[in-house]
């Protein structure tokens, strides 16, 4: 009869649970734990250098590093900039010594283990006394000097010979400023590049550009084997990359 063999379905077992082995992924089940990935040595970041606590940077008279030197303040906070004042009889040495990380130089300046770049080159002027007949122009020529009494100071940075001017009778001045403050006496005129002039500046003397004369070029300089993070900096600055540019 079909109802006789209703209650023996699955082995005669009716009614109860089948306790067999766990169904994998049915609930209330645990999975096996997976074995540890090996993923090899993992590579340590690199971390960057710390800055240098200051970078020195030489300066020759009448340079105007100013607009460089808030952009570095800017980028480098944790880097104080100290502006060396140089001669231009010393910059080759005060780098060559360490005096100085990089310097501002005038040009020449013999190039032997050093990097230079060039940044600018200055208008050369004659500066006269204020009240001299040579200010009713506003530029001047070589001839316009004939017979005038050339200065040429210990420290000039020119150099230049101007055909048909006068050698003084005294002994050359120790300084540019010294030799401006004579020419502000009413005693001569002197040739300088345009930012000493303006350096030295006095109510009593004045100066105008000198037509076809060499200019002075203002460069940026530093020792080949000391190019520094610092050094790189600057030079990104002097340049005019921005602080993302790569270099």
């Amino acid at each position: 009869m079909a109802g006789g063999t209703g209650g023996k379905r699955n082995g005669g077992r009716a009614g109860k649970p089948n306790v067999g082995r766990p169904t994998a992924g049915r609930p209330g089940t645990k999975r096996p734990a997976s074995p540890p990935k090996t993923t090899g040595p993992q590579p340590v970041a690199e971390q960057e250098p710390e800055p240098a606590a200051s970078f020195a940077l030489g300066a020759i008279p009448g340079a105007t590093p100013g607009k460089w030197i808030d952009i570095w303040n800017e980028r480098m906070p944790r880097t104080r900039l100290d502006l060396i004042p140089l001669s231009v009889s010393e910059q080759r040495e005060a780098l060559l010594r360490g005096d100085v990380d990089a310097a501002l130089v005038r040009q020449p300046i013999d190039r032997e283990d050093l990097h230079v770049i060039a940044l600018y080159d200055e208008v050369t002027v004659v500066v006269v006394a204020a009240d001299s007949h040579l200010t009713a122009a506003d530029e001047l020529d070589a001839d316009d000097l004939e017979g005038e009494v050339l200065i040429v100071p210990r420290d000039d940075v020119l150099g230049l010979e101007i055909d048909g001017t006068v050698a003084p009778r005294f002994d050359p001045p120790e300084t540019t400023e010294d030799a401006i403050a004579t020419v502000a006496a009413g005693v001569g005129v002197v040739i300088v590049p345009m930012s000493l002039a303006r350096l030295h500046h006095r109510k009593d003397a004045d100066y105008r550009p000198l037509r076809d004369a060499p200019s002075s070029r203002v460069s940026l300089a530093w020792v080949a084997d000391r190019t520094t993070p610092e050094v790189e900096a600057f030079v990104g600055i002097v340049r005019g990359r921005t602080a993302n540019s790569s270099r």
